[in-house]
């Protein structure tokens, strides 16, 4: 089953320093029915400001993957440790209980924007506190992470992996799932989706939630960026 969650639906925020667009409940913006989906708890697309910082957070059993759009991030964590990531990085904090960090925008210049997700994380997994890597733009298929960091990935604390997939206008490309839930968000672009009964039209900032699909075909309209978040449940014991 595929559903659209358009953009233009999505929870949003601006506080001057801040502008957000929500595509789960986040902060004051709530919706029962859009609590995350599989192992995903959030996924922002933020701007922030020149110079400005967000307070000082931690995020207990839970992976943190930021994708850099525009500008540059900093990380400072609370054991004095500094990290940045620039346009086109991934960077992925893999925080312990105790662990608080600090994002901040450092240019004075130019705005900061960058997506954010939130992932499930196994508290029996280990992973390096923080990730980081490049992603290269003129690779059409980039596994951005993964359980076992294969291929030049970043490491996830959980049964999940992260694609970026850069397209061309005219390119029909098939996609097999892991699991049997996936998100898909349309960085950039146009496209349209098929699965086994039904289809969809997907524009830049729109995500699609699937469910009980084996395979999906992803058909460019223009050329655009998509990601893919694959998750791989695990059966419950009867």
């Amino acid at each position: 089953m595929l559903t659209l969650r358009s953009a233009k639906k999505c929870g949003t925020a601006d506080y001057g320093w801040l502008k957000a667009r929500y595509s789960f409940s986040f902060g004051h913006y709530f919706d029962p029915a859009l609590m995350g989906f599989s192992y995903l708890q959030v996924l922002n697309q933020e701007s922030l400001a020149p110079g400005s910082s967000f307070q000082p957070r931690s995020f207990p059993k839970i992976d943190v993957l930021n994708i850099i759009l525009q500008g540059e991030a900093e990380y400072r964590s609370s054991d004095g440790q500094i990290s940045r990531a620039g346009a086109g990085d991934a960077l992925l904090l893999s925080a312990n209980d105790n662990s608080i960090y600090q994002e901040s925008n450092p240019c004075q210049q130019h705005a900061l924007l960058r997506l954010q997700l939130w992932l499930n994380a196994c508290p029996q997994q280990t992973a390096p506190p923080v990730q980081h890597r490049s992603l290269a733009p003129d690779k059409q298929w980039v596994l951005i992470a993964s359980p076992e960091g294969s291929d030049g990935s970043l490491q996830l604390r959980q049964n999940i992996w992260v694609h970026q997939l850069n397209y061309r206008q005219g390119e029909s490309l098939p996609f097999r799932l892991q699991g049997t839930h996936c998100y898909l968000q349309s960085v950039s672009g146009e496209l349209s989706l098929q699965g086994s009964k039904q289809s969809l039209s997907m524009a830049c900032g729109d995500g699609a939630l699937i469910n009980d699909e084996s395979e999906i075909y992803i058909s460019a309209v223009s050329d655009g960026k998509l990601l893919i978040i694959d998750c791989l449940e695990e059966a419950q014991a009867a």
